[in-house]
């Protein structure tokens, strides 16, 4: 250690991992010098090492960390903060009350089987997990590369497969053409139409139908 004097006032002065440090106490007493210079060291070496800030970040709880995320996100994407905020309630529910050092891959799978015990979609599951993960920091990016290995990372997607109609389908479908004198009545057939997609392709669609529909999607009607 290395103390000396500018007029009243104690500096100290020593080397760490290479650079010096010399700093005024603000003091002129020696004792309390000594002692600045000692916590001074101490601080360094903590911070260098990232001792208390990993433990206290260890043991936050993810409802914690969760907000810092949040304030941060909304202010950069704001455009965006809606869908994040939803997402991280689902998170908060089911895994606030957790440290991050409870976090594991075991605890993301545990997360999806849950929200697909719940009906939530596979592709919602995977936006959440990704919130999550961002979320948990450095130990997110741990447990993402470990998921990804083991490919459990993602909930598997349906993948589905649009067919046309065939020509027995077609004729028994509710559909009124747009000269009908029932609007309403044509404006629900239409959302029908357009609710049953996973049968249909697009390129069946009357342009006629769909031009007639957007003019009169205001219409308020009963199903």
């Amino acid at each position: 250690m290395s103390l000396f004097r500018r007029g009243d006032v104690w500096w100290y002065e020593f080397w760490f991992v290479g650079q010096r440090i010399r700093e005024s106490t603000k003091s002129t007493s020696k004792t309390v010098a000594r002692d600045a210079e000692k916590n001074r060291k101490r601080e360094l070496k903590e911070g260098f090492n990232n001792i208390t800030d990993q433990r206290r970040e260890r043991v936050r709880t993810f409802r914690d960390m969760a907000k810092d995320f949040y304030d941060a996100y909304k202010l950069r994407l704001p455009d965006s903060a809606t869908f994040a905020e939803y997402a991280i309630h689902h998170l908060n529910r089911l895994l606030g009350a957790k440290m991050q050092v409870d976090f594991n891959e075991a605890v993301i799978v545990e997360y999806q089987n849950d929200r697909l015990e719940e009906k939530a979609a596979p592709k919602t599951i995977n936006e959440e997990v990704g919130f999550l993960l961002r979320i948990l920091g450095e130990p997110g990016d741990l447990i993402r590369l470990r998921l990804r290995k083991k490919k459990m990372l993602k909930v598997k997607t349906r993948e589905v497969i649009g067919k046309a109609y065939s020509e027995d389908e077609k004729q028994r479908m509710p559909f009124f053409s747009p000269g009908s004198n029932s609007r309403p009545r044509y404006v629900n057939k239409t959302l029908w139409f357009l609710r049953n997609p996973p049968d249909v392709e697009f390129s069946d669609l009357n342009n006629r139908h769909l031009r007639s529909f957007s003019k009169m999607r205001g219409l308020t009607f009963n199903s």
